[in-house]
């Protein structure tokens, strides 16, 4: 796992430099005393076209954009430590004769007579508002497409897969329909038609076509194809990390961030069926021991077969749940409607047919960033 998006602040006890050309005052009209002040923010463009979000407001300094990407060729491969990310932003901070940012140490709610909202917690140190989570797996070339297809059919808490017209994206919003993600928005897609879609005419038309950069660029396509990445990514926002507790860096255990990293990678493990028929659905439904009896399997595959079929379940609400339980467990949902356009005929079964690979290292080509370089 490695982090592909930050976006933090840190208030601090002094004034700050100003570094951009245009500012914003509020006042008060009656006595024209001056209320707040702000300006507008600023983009700080490093190497190969990658740029910071940087806005300074009052006292607070708040960072957005992609620390595993500023100052290099791609972003493939990222830092796997907030502390990593922060020595980034830090990094560029410093050139512009900015603060850097610390870990918290303690939190406080406000009580309104030193600013501030009353009952707004207050940290010291570096608060965090959007952490993106990214994993690449390879899948084997030839099998991103059933895979990704595989995938759209699961359900994520109260989440349900929506799988784009392209079908190279799968995505979970409450929705279904690619939007109302509120607190987290996870999704799945094929490395290599990204890379194709934007990184590299990006490289060609900086670098040209004939240059070390876009026979780079090509090498990482090239990679993905070859291994069948796939690549999840899961955006965990500002209320998310409130709630659980991981907005304010350095209070909180940073491997609970693994392991709900871990959560997400784990949805294939829901795809057992081999065939989407009828005799292999009561067949599994007894492999797994999720029924007892072969009574028991052929009525719930029964149930299956008609919502396969767009044919009406009539059951009683308590009877439905029943089955649909029971199906939910070999990663059956009919609970949603039957989206002929997400079946595929490859189901992974005990990781035998596509066999997700889901700690894969770099190639021996990478360009590491410099201090994770140094480690490797």
């Amino acid at each position: 796992m490695f982090i592909d998006w930050l976006t933090v602040s840190q208030v601090f006890d002094f004034d700050l430099p100003v570094i951009s050309d245009t500012g914003f005052c509020a006042f008060d009209t009656a006595t024209g005393d001056v209320l707040s002040t702000s300006y507008k923010a600023t983009k700080y463009r490093g190497s190969y076209s990658s740029t910071l979000t940087i806005k300074i407001s009052g006292r607070k300094i708040t960072v957005d954009g992609n620390p595993s990407r500023i100052n290099r060729h791609d972003n493939l491969f990222g830092f796997e430590t907030i502390s990593d990310c922060v020595s980034v932003f830090n990094s560029v901070l410093t050139t512009l004769g900015l603060p850097s940012f610390t870990r918290c140490t303690r939190v406080e709610i406000r009580d309104g007579q030193s600013g501030g909202k009353v009952g707004h917690l207050w940290s010291d140190g570096c608060v965090i508002h959007r952490i993106d989570l990214t994993t690449n797996v390879a899948v084997g070339q030839g099998n991103e497409l059933a895979y990704i297809r595989s995938l759209s059919t699961q359900r994520i808490g109260h989440s349900i897969g929506f799988l784009y017209p392209n079908g190279l994206t799968v995505d979970w919003t409450t929705s279904g329909h690619g939007k109302g993600a509120r607190l987290q928005y996870r999704k799945v897609y094929i490395k290599a038609s990204d890379l194709a879609d934007k990184h590299l005419p990006r490289v060609k038309r900086e670098f040209g076509e004939s240059s070390e950069e876009y026979r780079y660029a090509q090498a990482l396509y090239d990679y993905c194809v070859s291994e069948g990445i796939v690549r999840f990514e899961q955006e965990l926002k500002d209320e998310f990390l409130k709630r659980k507790g991981y907005s304010f860096w350095g209070l909180f255990d940073e491997g609970e961030l693994s392991q709900l990293h871990r959560e997400f990678l784990d949805i294939d493990q829901r795809l057992k069926v081999t065939k989407m028929d009828q005799v292999s659905i009561a067949e599994q439904l007894l492999l797994e021991n999720v029924v007892d009896t072969p009574r028991k399997a052929n009525t719930t595959a029964y149930y299956a077969y008609l919502w396969m079929n767009d044919r009406e379940i009539a059951l009683s609400q308590r009877s439905f749940e029943t089955h649909a339980a029971r199906l939910n467990r070999i990663g059956i949902n009919i609970r949603n409607a039957c989206d002929i356009r997400s079946f595929s005929g490859v189901f992974i079964r005990d990781m035998r047919e596509i066999t997700p690979v889901k700690s894969v290292t770099p190639p021996s080509f990478y360009r590491r960033p410099t201090h994770l370089r140094a480690v490797a």
